[in-house]
């Protein structure tokens, strides 16, 4: 029998070839599977455009429809099964946004973030805000405990249906843990630690008092005579101070807020042209994406409803209205932290009017990603948590302690919040106001029989001697708080012969009057200009109050302005610059060259100013209202005792020369719009090459840190503090509220909602939020 003839062999270049080429589309095939498999990840973890989900524990099915915005309108039986939508809705489209609050507020952050969290987790661990929330919660009444149990069955019902899909992030960190009901409180105490950073400012005052003469230390905060000075003697060592500055967390290094601002005003009817009160809120917060807030109206039996303003992690309304109501809020800026120097009576003791007594002490336990945990041993004394154990250098014979009025007992901020949303008159909102104690706030409001109101709310304490503006000995009890300023002696406002109320964060009481509030305030200019603007029609639209809340114009630069042009004209492009401003209005447009070359100014003056007096530069970075001392005679020592009109030319070649390289070298063709960027970002996300910039959200914009549309400004002048909420409500109408915000609705990166609302953001044109819209998606939410 034949034998069938042998099959011949491949060459072996041939071979070689054949198996390159298998190799090749492997590589190929590898990368583009992997896309495949994170874009089909990715796309699991959005939600559907027509979803249902069971929820235990509803009364009756919730039907929700969203606008082309994201704007969910949710219809409900109750005030409780609304509490379980809101649950749900913030769990669908800010789970991550949640959870990153959450670890913030319980010192959690390094377990995900590694080591560049840990300065935030440990002062947070400190002050011992999660153990203060979970105690608040026991404290509450009934019906506040219920509404937060409500919200957190409904974010655990989407966490249980979707686990690591319900946001991208969760998709390699896991799914997290239960939401509990302290958890939503958690939200609050983050807020009232850094609405009210005074414990900062006196630490970083009593380092600067060691360096600089009296009379100078208080000029870098101008003050209206405020009374009482408490007793220097008792301040620790600079170097001191300075240790413990950098071992806590400030804004940039560690804090996740800047200093807060706000605008808020009310018009009666008198002085609307709609014929019923108008409100207008924009609180201005550090910008990232998402924002802070999640827009939303709740439809409710008999005609009842709330709209505006929500933040995920909290169930009810906090900028907003309902049926007879609209409220917003500005911060107050009263003191309401105070430091004391502890002397310490052996290891583990301090002394105290009746003798030593011992420290308070617990240990935390920080889980570190990348490396072994870390162990706090943290020290309470009677005034408050023990800070300076943060800073690494032994403590010596004495120890700092902070005491804040957000840290209290008993804090019923969401049993106020509740009633709030509850009110249907300025006398229900007065009432609602006096359980919100903390953070210290201004509250306007106002309701449709034509009243408007502002009221503080918040604990504010009553020291036994001295303003609060430095530590002060603790061991005497000579500076002790001794109780609150009762909620009916604080400097309300009711029903203006006006019909006008407006706060801006200015002061709100003459200088000298009680109650003693605080000794710093910040610049009047936006509260000024809104005056103005107000001024300039008998009549306002909700129109043309977002037009104010859009305005760009600088009072603080028009004050300026004869400080920089009054000396002689520089040469070269210092002088083009300086020929620039002549007849300019402080108008800070994004297309201008103008605020570009004043902010530059500003910002060399005040450096140029503070080093000839040998401030160092991680010391004190000059504000606003030490900049308009150094205009008046009273800084001309500042300068070098001739006045400051040298200096400021300094100032401003200084700053020409800086912008050159980055702008180019003819003034006349740069951008206030070019620096002036917000820039908003995913908190992580934003570290990943690529990803990071194409997530990233990104305008031009009006405006600087002293106009009413705000733009906080950075080193590199980009826009990163200001109003990711703008809302107007007009009580003519149910449909009366309009607001946009600077992100999108979703905090999903990969969503259509991600950034949609930007746009009219950044243009300062508001989404109205009617009741009736059309709904391009739908969620059900079944018993």
């Amino acid at each position: 029998m034949p034998l069938a003839p042998r099959r011949a062999r491949p060459s072996p270049a041939r071979f070689a070839w054949r198996w390159l080429r298998r190799a090749l589309l492997l590589l190929v095939a590898l990368p583009l599977l992997l896309i495949a498999g994170v874009a089909g990840l990715v796309w699991w973890s959005l939600p559907g455009a027509d979803d249902a989900l069971r929820v235990a524990g509803l009364s009756a099915p919730v039907e929700i429809g969203f606008d082309p915005n994201g704007i969910p309108r949710i219809r409900a039986s109750s005030e409780r099964d609304a509490a379980m939508a809101m649950g749900v809705l913030h769990a669908r489209d800010r789970l991550f946004q949640m959870e990153m609050t959450r670890r913030g507020g319980a010192g959690r952050l390094s377990e995900i973030a590694g080591p560049s969290t840990l300065r935030l987790d440990r002062f947070v661990r400190t002050l011992g805000l999660r153990q203060k929330a979970e105690s608040d919660l026991a404290a509450l009444p009934a019906d506040a405990r219920e509404m937060l149990e409500a919200y957190a069955a409904g974010v655990n019902a989407w966490i249980a249906a979707r686990g690591r899909f319900a946001a991208p992030e969760l998709i390699a960190l896991g799914a997290p843990e239960p939401w509990k009901p302290s958890d939503s409180l958690l939200w609050g105490k983050v807020m009232g630690l850094w609405l009210s950073g005074n414990w900062r400012l006196e630490t970083e005052r009593a380092r600067l008092a060691g360096i600089l003469p009296q009379e100078k230390l208080w000029q870098l905060w101008p003050s209206d005579d405020s009374p009482g000075r408490p007793d220097l003697a008792a301040l620790p060592a600079p170097e001191r101070l300075a240790g413990l500055l950098e071992a806590t967390p400030s804004w940039g290094r560690g804090a996740p807020l800047p200093e807060s601002a706000s605008n808020a005003w009310a018009l009666a009817p008198h002085r609307s042209a709609t014929g019923g009160a108008l409100l207008a809120s924009d609180p201005h917060l550090a910008l990232q994406a998402p924002v802070l807030w999640y827009l939303a109206r709740i439809e409710l039996p008999g005609g009842r409803f709330l709209a505006g303003a929500t933040a995920p992690g909290v169930p009810m309304v906090v900028i907003g209205r309902n049926e007879r109501l609209a409220w917003g809020f500005t911060t107050t800026h009263s003191d309401t932290q105070d430091v004391f120097v502890e002397r310490l009576s052996g290891p583990d003791a301090y002394e105290t009017p009746e003798g030593p007594r011992p420290f308070t002490t617990r240990e935390e336990r920080i889980a570190v990603r990348g490396r072994a945990e870390e162990v706090l041993r943290v020290r309470e004394t009677r005034h408050g948590p023990v800070t300076s154990d943060l800073d690494e250098q032994p403590p010596g014979n004495e120890v700092l302690a902070v005491s804040m009025a957000s840290l209290a007992p008993a804090d019923s901020q969401a049993a106020g919040l509740l009633a709030l949303n509850r009110a249907r008159s300025v006398a229900e909102a007065r009432s609602a106001a006096a359980l919100i104690a903390s953070p210290a706030q201004n509250l306007m409001v106002a309701d449709a029989a034509g009243g408007i109101a502002m009221y503080l709310t918040g604990r504010t304490p009553v020291r036994a001697s001295g303003d609060g503006s430095m530590p002060v000995p603790g061991w005497d009890g000579a500076h002790d708080w001794t109780g609150w300023v009762p909620f009916d002696s604080m400097p309300h406002a009711e029903r203006p012969a006006s019909g006008v109320l407006v706060n801006a964060n200015n002061r709100v009481q003459p200088p000298g009057q009680e109650p003693f509030l605080g000794r710093d305030w910040y610049g009047d200019w936006r509260f000024r200009r809104i005056g103005e603007l107000l001024r300039q029609r008998e009549r306002q639209s909700p129109g043309d109050l977002a037009a104010i809340q859009a305005d760009p114009v600088s009072l603080l630069a028009r004050e300026m302005l004869p400080l920089l042009l009054s000396p002689a004209r520089p040469a070269g492009a210092a002088g083009t610059a300086r020929d620039l401003l002549l007849g300019w209005d402080g108008t800070m447009g994004p297309d201008m060259p103008q605020p570009l070359v004043f902010n530059a100014w500003m910002r060399e003056f005040g450096r140029l100013a503070l080093g000839m007096a040998q401030v160092p530069e991680d010391a004190f970075s000059a504000t606003p209202e030490f900049l308009r001392l150094l205009a008046t005679p009273q800084g001309a020592e500042w300068c070098g005792g001739a006045g400051c009109a040298a200096l400021s030319t300094r100032a401003l070649e200084a700053a020409v020369a800086g912008l050159v390289p980055r702008f180019g070298p003819d003034p006349a063709a740069w951008r206030w719009g070019e620096a002036h960027r917000v820039r908003l970002e995913h908190p992580l996300l934003r570290f990943v090459p690529l990803l990071g910039d194409m997530l990233r959200i990104e305008a031009a914009t009006p405006g600087d840190g002293q106009t009413v549309n705000r733009g906080g400004l950075a080193r590199d002048f980009s826009h990163v503090h200001g109003p990711g909420l703008r809302i107007v409500m007009d009580l003519a109408s149910r449909d009366g509220v309009a607001a946009a915000i600077a992100t999108g609705q979703s905090g999903n990166p990969f969503s259509r909602h991600w950034r949609d609302m930007n746009g009219g953001w950044a243009a300062g044109r508001l989404e109205p939020i009617p009741a009736l819209a059309e709904t391009a998606e739908r969620l059900r939410l079944e018993p």
